[in-house]
């Protein structure tokens, strides 16, 4: 591009040069049409173009003296006639002012082009039409620095007639003018049309007004016209500003610049409009440098994903660019907006002109991102109303158009602190993350209890749509995993999720090519511990997981108290492992698909508001014609539960629930569904022999077992889901009752049981004692 602007200007420095060559030679000879050939052989001498002037020369002698030019076009050496032409104009006109050449000067009074045309182009391998113009003014370099030096200069006496000229052209006119550039490398092309150039006073040695307006057009694709393709970026492009040409070093500095556009993106309706204000922008087209100082972009943005209303943002810059090096420094660089949005920074940037890559430093100040996510119609339902009211961030970053990297990132959200790298994708294809934080309540970020999923907001946001292009019932987004790489390493203090409290959370996941993996998840839990493994297989569909937990120690009455904010009714330390395994992509479909085993255990606990050694013993009692004076605690101490639990296909049974108590044993069996959350367990407690045994009874009745039974839904109370089994022991006893009276048969026998009977009517109920009396008359009769 450097090349190009060069080259450009150099021919416009030669081709008026040539026209004030022309001027000279008319007002001698007075026989405009002999200057043709004089023209073509200095356009050929000087650039290399073919020069064809297919129409007359006139002048005009007052009030202007003046030569003009019809019809002219301009060639690259190796053009043929059936061609486009390089450049060309349907009239050229130069005319000087009258008094000063009666003082001896040639003051340039206009100069006027109407309707020229440029037709660049670049090849596949990248090389432009125009560098044969810029070789062959290489070839001529001294000699073109010869014939610019005058315009740098100031007024230089001619050779001959005495008279001096002076380059301060009073106007200069380019009207209707269009630019075509073909990128075949890039496969676009790029139109400039309605062309206007309007410039007075234009002198090198000094600044003077420019203006200047175009319609710029943008395909993609070569081969738009034969598609019938839209642009897909319409743009009106309008300039003022001050210009000062230093023609000779190649230095031009516009002062006061103005550009305003009013752009259109295909398929859209709505105008984008951008205002850039600058202060001063230098273009050392000799060093291949740019610099703009003080620089500042206005824009109104109007766009579906940007909200209902225009958005209005400013980014205030200064600007160093090297043109050969195809890199530039953005300095100073501050974006505000509406509801307190500034972002600071810095930005280097590299390889503009084919894979433009960036590094620098942003800063955040802090700001609430819920005005922003409501305006992008992105703000989801949160069970916290002040999430996402105070966020800031601060990191280096690095990447290019597709990627980004915060290596330094230093993220506050709310109450929480991250430090650490997060890097991935803008179209969502790639995640990596090693962050650092000291707490972080994620429940505050999920919907409330009982909202829906809101999947149409989140979609709003870049990178993140694909991830929510599942059904709404949908636990994962198949689609988007299958194809995501993942690499993320999270170390939290606290985290808070589902009402419960992790303290020194480490998790690390793993993924790519459609399997993913948590390698690593370990946290404090409750003073105690858990771990755990898995995996999600996407390859298939169901799509697989994998779990394998493990908790050490968990204070269960603390967990369920967190679950139920009421007392638990059980205590302990839990402990358990396993192996799991389910498919599916909502959590019914993991319930109702849930096989593997698992195998829990309960240390040093009690079952509170229960005292099953109380229910024994004062049954033991009553059954052998005593009675109990003592008090009891209102919980069952235990020294351990074990159960070894196998689930297949959403159904949990267990057949050896074994609980350890002071001189008690409890076995017992059951099943939990799920899916309907409903559950039945059956248990039975004995007394044993024992030095810790809560009470002596006779060695018979140690055979008799206390039945509970524990049934309901998980969903329920929990005070009301476990009960003594009246209708099981009643069943048992009378059994053990039959066997007693068939050995010892007899009245003595029948009188001890009747007191017996009567007394567990107080224990049992008035109806169920009534039936077992009935059953052992029955047996003596």
């Amino acid at each position: 591009m450097k090349r190009l602007l060069r080259t450009l200007l150099a021919a416009i420095g030669v081709l008026g040069l040539v026209m004030v060559g022309a001027v000279v030679y008319v007002t001698t000879f007075f026989d405009p049409n002999d200057l043709k050939p004089r023209l073509i052989e200095v356009v050929r001498e000087h650039s290399g173009l073919e020069l064809t002037l297919d129409g007359p020369l006139s002048w005009s002698f007052y009030p202007r003296l003046g030569v003009g030019v019809q019809q002219a076009e301009a060639r690259l050496p190796d053009q043929g006639d059936d061609s486009a032409p390089f450049a060309a104009l349907s009239h050229a006109e130069v005319s000087l002012a009258f008094a000063p050449l009666l003082r001896g000067e040639i003051a340039i009074d206009g100069l006027t082009l109407d309707d020229l045309y440029l037709d660049l182009e670049r090849d596949a391998q990248g090389r432009g039409n125009w560098e044969v113009l810029s070789e062959r003014l290489g070839e001529r370099g001294e000699q073109a620095e010869a014939a610019l030096a005058p315009a740098s200069a100031g007024p230089a006496p001619t050779a001959g007639n005495g008279l001096s000229v002076a380059l301060n052209i009073a106007s200069v006119q380019v009207n209707r003018g269009e630019v075509h550039f073909r990128d075949a490398l890039a496969d676009r092309e790029l139109r400039l049309e309605k062309l206007e150039v309007s410039g007075s006073n234009v002198n090198p040695g000094s600044a003077f007004p420019l203006t200047s307006s175009f319609r710029l057009r943008l395909h993609e694709g070569l081969d738009w016209q034969e598609q019938a393709s839209e642009p897909r970026l319409l743009s009106d492009v309008s300039l003022d500003t001050r210009v000062n040409l230093g023609l000779a070093e190649g230095r031009h500095v516009l002062e006061g610049l103005s550009l305003e556009t009013v752009n259109r993106l295909a398929g859209l309706d709505n105008e984008q409009k951008l205002n850039l204000q600058g202060e001063r922008l230098v273009m050392n087209l000799g060093e291949g440098s740019l610099q703009l100082e003080t620089g500042t972009l206005d824009a109104s943005l109007n766009h579906p994903r940007l909200g209902e209303k225009v958005l209005p943002m400013t980014l205030a810059f200064s600007l160093d660019a090297d043109l050969a090096e195809q890199s530039a420094r953005l300095r100073e660089l501050e974006l505000t907006g509406p509801d307190a949005l500034k972002l600071n920074g810095n930005l280097n940037l590299s390889d503009l002109g084919e894979a433009p890559t960036y590094t620098g430093q942003l800063r955040l100040t802090p700001l609430s991102l819920r005005p922003w996510l409501t305006r992008l119609e992105a703000m989801p339902a949160m069970a916290n109303g002040q999430a996402l009211t105070d966020v800031a961030l601060t990191s280096p970053v690095s990447g290019d158009l597709t990627r980004f990297e915060l290596a330094g990132l230093t993220l506050v959200l709310d109450d929480a602190t991250f430090t650490g790298r997060l890097a991935g994708r803008f179209d969502g294809g790639q995640l990596a993350a090693d962050l650092q934080g000291d707490r972080l309540d994620l429940d505050g970020y999920l919907p409330p209890s009982g909202a829906g999923k809101d999947t149409a907001s989140s979609r709003q946001l870049p990178g993140i749509r694909r991830a929510h292009a599942e059904a709404t019932d949908a636990l994962v987004s198949a689609s988007w995993l299958s194809e995501l790489t993942l690499d993320a390493h999270l170390e939290l203090g606290q985290l808070r999720l589902a009402g419960l409290d992790f303290q020194d959370v480490d998790l690390t996941l793993e993924g790519r090519d459609g399997r993913h993996r948590l390698v690593n998840f370990e946290s404090s839990f409750y003073e105690g511990a858990l771990a755990a493994e898995g995996g999600l297989d996407l390859r298939e569909s169901p799509v697989r997981w994998q779990l394998s937990p493990s908790a050490e120690r968990v204070r269960l009455e603390s967990l369920l108290e967190a679950r139920s904010e009421e007392p638990a009714p059980l205590s302990g330390r839990f402990s358990g492992e396993g192996e799991l395994t389910s498919r599916g992509n909502s959590l019914l479909e993991l319930r109702r698909h849930l096989s593997g085993r698992l195998d829990a255990r309960i240390d040093e606990g009690a079952f509170k508001e229960l005292n099953v050694a109380e229910e024994l013993c004062t049954t033991a009692a009553t059954l052998q014609g005593k009675r109990l004076d003592r008090d009891w605690a209102e919980e069952t101490r235990f020294e351990q539960i074990r159960a070894g639990l196998t689930l297949d296909e959403g159904e949990v049974q267990s057949d050896n629930l074994l609980v350890t108590l002071p001189g008690m044993r409890v076995d017992g069996q059951g099943r939990i569904d799920l899916v309907s959350e409903q559950f039945d367990l059956r248990a039975a407690v004995r007394l044993v022999s024992a030095d810790n045994a809560p009470c002596e009874v006779n060695p018979r009745l140690a055979r008799v077992p206390l039945p509970v039974r524990c049934n309901g839904a998980l969903s329920g109370v929990s005070s009301e889901w476990c009960r003594f089994d009246r209708e099981a022991f009643q069943g048992t006893l009378a059994g053990l009752l039959r066997d007693e009276a068939t050995q010892r048969a007899g009245e003595k026998v029948e009188e001890r049981l009747e007191g017996a009977v009567e007394k567990l009517d107080e224990r049992l109920g008035e109806q169920a004692g009534r039936e077992l009396r009935n059953a052992l008359e029955g047996l003596f009769n």
